[in-house]
């Protein structure tokens, strides 16, 4: 099972879209992993974004991702990055596709509701400034994983 960092950002919390971006997840199948409401330090932000140092927005995001709280999630389920990044849609509004959270809540680029890692190796980092280990509860199942295993036990 791949497992990837997604965060609702300032802008989803104040404007109270949690619970509908969460269970859009969840209707997917993804099995949440951790999860927190967090106000991210400005030592998370840079480590979050280190890749967009030098960048000419890169203060704005900092500034941005560190305005107020988020929940910092970790979902898990197969190809969770790329099936939760087409979930999300495109990081410009106007160019997500009709049904994907940022098409239905992001009103801007820089206000787009929520953050996805673009990969397992991103994910990996991006959960490591998030979650501490055990903070991580994996030891459960879903319906979804209940059934495929009753599933596989009758084949």
């Amino acid at each position: 099972m791949e497992r990837t960092f997604v965060a609702i950002k300032p802008d989803a919390v104040k404007r109270g879209l949690i619970g509908r971006i969460i269970k859009r997840f969840e209707n997917r199948g993804y099995k949440i992993v951790g999860m927190k409401m967090l106000h991210p330090t400005l030592e998370m932000a840079r480590k979050h974004y280190a890749e967009h140092l030098g960048k000419p927005f890169y203060e704005r995001l900092i500034r941005y991702i560190t305005s107020g709280p988020i929940i910092a999630m970790v979902l898990q389920g197969e190809n969770t990055v790329k099936g939760a990044r087409q979930l999300m849609g495109s990081t410009q509004p106007n160019d997500a596709e009709v049904g994907t959270l940022r098409a239905d809540f992001a009103q801007t680029m820089e206000f787009n509701v929520v953050h996805g890692s673009d990969s397992v190796e991103s994910a990996q980092r991006e959960i490591d400034i998030y979650f501490k280990p055990e903070e991580i509860c994996d030891d459960w199942k879903t319906m979804l994983e209940l059934v495929m295993e009753s599933e596989k036990k009758q084949s």
